[in-house]
């Protein structure tokens, strides 16, 4: 451990936004990693108990259950309910519409992390850059003849290049993985959403109880 930090101290200065990159895309990558489930983003108990409730035109406990349930496609599936009485067009619009608001909730931090994966190497070529004009100092001033003094601007040179190297590379990874993940529910919730729209679309709904469904309101 202390020859881990003794490299750390050895990188220079720019060891210093390396390890902010480090600790930031290690807390978007933890982020991601709980909320980007399908548990999360697309519950089977909530899809299957959502379609029950439409095929069987409770329309009231349909929009009842989305308002209770706090996931993306519970605000799509919402925002059609309410437009249960329109055409087949004007529902698919109202889904459309809350569902290009919720890729925002999907995509959330992934420009950041992105970000993070492009200048994390760069930040180790820098360090790289001020390691080399420290030994080219040193050479200036003592010539090459002391090899321990040529070693700092060396050390800092290779040290904040693997470091950004070691940070860029695995947040790309965990990048490209999460868009595919992203991408994955988008298809998803879109097949899923047409599915609700043609439900919706068949006719005219008639609603199993007195509530006014259209007094309620989108969250």
């Amino acid at each position: 451990m202390f020859q881990f930090f003794a490299y750390i101290f050895k990188g220079g200065i720019m060891m210093v936004p390396i390890g902010l990159c480090s600790i930031l895309a290690l807390a978007i990558i933890i982020d991601r990693l709980l909320h980007l489930r399908e548990s999360k983003i697309l519950p089977p108990s909530f899809l299957n108990e959502i379609k029950t409730l439409l095929n069987q035109k409770k329309i009231s406990e349909a929009l009842e259950l989305c308002q209770k349930t706090w996931q993306p496609v519970s605000r799509i599936f919402e925002a059609g309910i309410l437009k249960h009485r329109r055409n087949r067009e004007e529902i698919k619009e109202a889904i459309e519409n809350v569902g290009k608001q919720e890729v925002v909730f999907l995509e959330r931090y992934l420009d950041a992390l992105a970000t993070i994966a492009s200048i994390s190497p760069l930040l180790g070529l820098l360090g790289t850059v001020t390691g080399m004009i420290e030994v080219f100092q040193v050479i200036s001033l003592q010539g090459v003849g002391d090899p321990n003094a040529l070693s700092g601007g060396i050390s800092e040179a290779l040290i904040t290049t693997a470091a950004g190297l070691l940070v860029g590379i695995p947040t790309l990874v965990f990048h490209n993985y999460f868009q595919k993940r992203v991408n994955h529910f988008l298809l998803a919730m879109e097949k899923t959403s047409l599915e609700v729209v043609e439900i919706l679309a068949e006719g005219t709904t008639q609603l199993t109880d007195d509530k006014n469904i259209e007094t309620w309101q989108i969250r």
